[in-house]
């Protein structure tokens, strides 16, 4: 019986950790909230009334047409089959579902934006304006782009352009070059076709990564 109370204490004080962590009533409208999801993080505007618009990947519409089970929260399993799938869509949630169980994060962005954030009711007015199915893109359209577009007037993604560098640092790089020519004579030679129409195409793939590093 202590057992049983004793775990119940804990479990209700863990609830009202959880409703306090994100209780409504510290945000206002317009605020631009973030939370980690898989291995980026997750942007939102907050529209009032416990509500949050936001531009999420999800693979259950492909499947099936009934809106109860597409409204549920989306979980990162159907938001990982969305992003290969590139179906996506502005979508109002409540505050918890957007959440999916992490702190949020509130306007961290105006910090980093150097664009004066815009007045809280245009914001929210853009954001549901843009309620429904979109184009999606991982790099070039994705829920960052939306808020900051929303936000700012800018349809930016600061994730993006870490991602791009990051790639280019290893791509582009002298290293890279010099394993890409190693690989395609080593492939010619392997399989004995060493000839100028062979290599010619391995040394200018190798220049333009010299190039670019």
């Amino acid at each position: 019986m202590f057992l049983y109370q004793l775990l119940n204490i804990f479990y209700v004080a863990s609830q009202k950790e959880e409703e306090s962590k994100n209780d409504s009533s510290r945000y206002k409208r317009g605020d631009l909230l973030e939370v980690p999801r898989t291995l980026f993080t997750h942007f939102g505007i907050y529209l009032g009334d416990n509500r949050v618009a936001h531009l999420i990947p999800d693979i259950l519409p492909v499947f099936t047409k009934n809106t109860s089970a597409i409204s549920t929260m989306v979980s990162n399993n159907r938001l990982v089959l969305g992003v290969i799938a590139k179906v996506a869509s502005v979508r109002v949630d409540s505050l918890a579902d957007f959440a999916y169980g992490s702190e949020i994060l509130v306007n961290h962005m105006d910090k980093v934006c150097s664009q004066p954030p815009l007045d809280g009711d245009e914001v929210a007015r853009r954001a549901e304006k843009l309620l429904g199915k979109v184009n999606y893109s991982l790099l070039w359209y994705n829920c960052e782009h939306y808020v900051m577009y929303c936000r700012y007037g800018m349809s930016i993604s600061y994730q993006t352009y870490q991602f791009c560098t990051a790639v280019r640092k290893i791509v582009c790089s002298r290293k890279s070059s010099y394993l890409t020519a190693l690989c395609g004579v080593a492939v010619a030679l392997y399989l004995g076709c060493v000839t100028l129409l062979t290599v010619l195409p391995t040394l200018l793939v190798s220049f333009t990564i010299w190039m670019a590093a």
